[in-house]
């Protein structure tokens, strides 16, 4: 593998992480089954304390940069997550964290960060602003930047929830996982494809942010002008090279869905699992949903990375059930 991961280095990351986070539950739901047709299992990054995935990225970043004896801030860019993810890592190990957020940034993510320890920055109208703006702040300030994908040690950190989720399924036949900035879908392959190569891992990004889907499809890299989801954690305008490196060699296959489908997989969660997803969270489910003539009869992996769902959004998307009748084929 030229990105150079392996499951070795998964389990190191497993290790890291053991003394700060609990295993997150794997759950088979019979009515979701026979909704969909096939054996679903779901895998609630949601209970992280964070409530995303992304923090185990984090503090098995932070962990080695103490043990090399890091004594430096952190600056990141973030949506929410991946911010939330470096300032509860910097504030376990001691580091000074600064995130740089979109000026219309979900607040609750923001509050996350700030209660984590967190100085929040905002700045311009999208993630790619905030890019900018940290790694130029890095640079004067002698920080230490954090990308949200170019920044190799995320992904065995991440890749530990597929290890779990494979610890107590390992029978899979598909696993749905989204694609934001790629470093859960890059862990999610790395680890199911050493565990069994037969294990379709297909990616899900947003229709409305689909830069990694063209970047896949024509072999170029491709940007898009706009992210206009309400899933921040798929509002990605283009590729980071590193994940999408391993999501080229790794990936089955990608797919997106679009911000009707993303309400209707929240829905069925609520309604089915009694579990809030946000966007991202929810676009593995609404990918299977896409897909469930063709994972009919099958065993399946769901990723529900997140649950940063703020509660304006969640009420807008209960009190519109129409896009749940359409998606079911009943207009």
């Amino acid at each position: 593998m030229s990105h150079g991961i392996t499951l070795k280095d998964v389990l190191l990351a497993k290790q890291r992480i053991a003394p700060f986070l609990k295993p997150t539950p794997a759950l088979n739901f019979k009515s979701l089954d026979r909704l969909f047709g096939c054996e679903l299992w779901i895998k609630f990054e949601n209970h992280l304390p964070t409530g995303a995935f992304k923090i185990r990225g984090g503090i098995n970043l932070c962990s080695q940069l103490k043990e090399q004896g890091f004594k430096g801030g952190l600056i990141a860019a973030s949506t929410g997550n991946h911010g939330q993810s470096v300032a509860h890592a910097g504030q376990l190990f001691g580091f000074p964290v600064k995130i740089v957020v979109p000026e219309k940034a979900n607040m609750d993510k923001v509050r996350a960060m700030e209660n984590f320890g967190a100085e929040v920055i905002f700045h311009g109208m999208n993630y790619s602003y905030c890019c900018v703006f940290a790694e130029n702040f890095a640079s004067d300030h002698d920080w230490r930047y954090v990308s949200g994908g170019d920044e190799p040690a995320l992904v065995p950190g991440v890749g530990t929830y597929t290890l779990e989720l494979l610890e107590t399924i390992p029978t899979l036949d598909t696993i749905f996982v989204p694609v934001g900035g790629g470093s859960g879908a890059s862990g999610t392959c790395i680890v199911a494809h050493s565990v069994n190569p037969k294990i379709n891992v297909i990616g899900v990004q947003s229709a409305h942010a689909d830069s990694i889907y063209q970047s896949i499809k024509t072999g170029e890299f491709c940007k898009t002008h706009s992210a206009d989801t309400f899933a921040e954690g798929l509002a990605t305008l283009q590729p980071f090279e590193y994940t999408l490196n391993i999501l080229r060699q790794e990936l089955d296959d990608i797919v997106c869905v679009d911000d009707n489908e993303l309400r209707h997989a929240v829905r069925l969660l609520l309604n089915h699992t009694h579990n809030i997803a946000e966007g991202a969270g929810a676009a593995a489910l609404a990918a299977a949903w896409q897909a469930r003539s063709a994972v009919a009869g099958k065993r399946v992996g769901i990723i529900l990375s997140g649950g940063n769902l703020t509660e304006t959004q969640l009420r807008n998307i209960l009190e519109d059930s129409l896009d749940d009748e359409r998606l079911s084929g009943k207009e």
